[in-house]
């Protein structure tokens, strides 16, 4: 895979991508999760920039990103903004194409719902749309009980936690889902690398100390703070998408009830889903193949 490595800053904040495929007309963003990096998109990058120019930024906060101090840019109001100004910056004046995963996704559905005219089409890996998952978060205990590690990355000791017995709890919580096959030793080193970076591990906990609404936890022993709010006072928000979006889904998601995926026609008024019963979390690792396929038939569709 040959990819270029680019900088652009976006309001004083410097933002690694990678370029691949730059002589095609038609853009691909993909936007990753916690805790990846421009990465975990290594098999889309190298199967769609044949005839896609394809963007896949780290994130603000991970890997060779800057990584701000300031809690209050991590909050969705301003990363809608910011990323709106990102996609601005690379896309050539033209419509792209968005594919994102776990808070890639957190960001892109609103993103595309207050952005739409910068955007053809979205397509969503194991992100849950914010109106059902608050809705599932109020109604549904399990999927109480699946976020309370969150908890755990609210909490004060959170980044040394993380970074304990070279990242342990990363491996046997975050990924302990990931199918055993897919969790190389070579894959284990490229996280490696990407967690190392100074101030990464910090970076990526800004985004759930500010994530709008949590779940008080049932464990007294772990503090509650932060975005914590009772169920009785999180409100859902109404977020309408109005591009034609491929939501694709993996049964055995550790940190989303498949309830999530119930009702989205209520808020997408062009929707195409596909759910795998034996994919987790990581689909777009497990079944990257089957991942580019979908992906590819959806974007040809007329």
């Amino acid at each position: 895979m040959s990819v270029k490595h680019q900088h652009v800053t976006i309001d004083e904040v410097d933002i690694h991508f990678v370029e691949a495929g730059e002589n095609h007309s038609q853009t691909i963003v993909f936007l990753h999760g916690f805790p990846e990096s421009w990465h975990t998109w290594q098999n889309q990058i190298t199967y769609f920039s044949q005839n896609y120019r394809v963007i896949a930024p780290d994130l603000p906060g991970y890997n060779l990103s800057d990584k701000p101090s300031n809690i209050n840019f991590y909050q969705v109001p301003n990363l809608i903004s910011f990323f709106s100004k990102f996609i601005k910056a690379v896309a050539h004046q033209q419509e792209v194409i968005l594919v994102a995963h776990d808070w890639g996704g957190a960001i892109a559905w609103p993103l595309v719902a207050f952005y739409p005219q910068l955007f053809s089409r979205l397509i969503i890996l194991n992100a849950a749309h914010p109106s059902t998952f608050t809705r599932e978060m109020i109604n549904n205990p399990n999927q109480q009980l699946k976020s309370e590690y969150i908890h755990q990355l609210i909490a004060k000791n959170a980044v040394s936690k993380l970074m304990a017995n070279n990242y342990q709890f990363l491996f046997d919580k975050i990924l302990s889902s990931m199918q055993d096959d897919i969790l190389t030793e070579s894959l284990k080193q490229r996280y490696l690398e990407v967690w190392q970076q100074e101030g990464a591990i910090n970076g990526m906990l800004q985004y759930y100390r500010a994530m709008p609404q949590l779940a008080p936890s049932s464990q007294k022993q772990v503090a509650n703070g932060g975005p914590v709010v009772s169920t009785q006072e999180m409100t859902i928000p109404q977020i309408n998408i109005r591009r034609p979006t491929l939501v694709m889904w993996g049964e055995q998601d550790q940190a989303f009830v498949v309830e999530c995926t119930y009702g989205l026609s209520d808020y997408i008024d062009d929707l195409s889903l596909v759910t795998f019963n034996d994919a987790s979390h990581w689909l777009h690792h497990e079944k990257n193949e089957e991942v580019n396929q979908h992906i590819q038939t959806f974007i040809q569709r007329t």
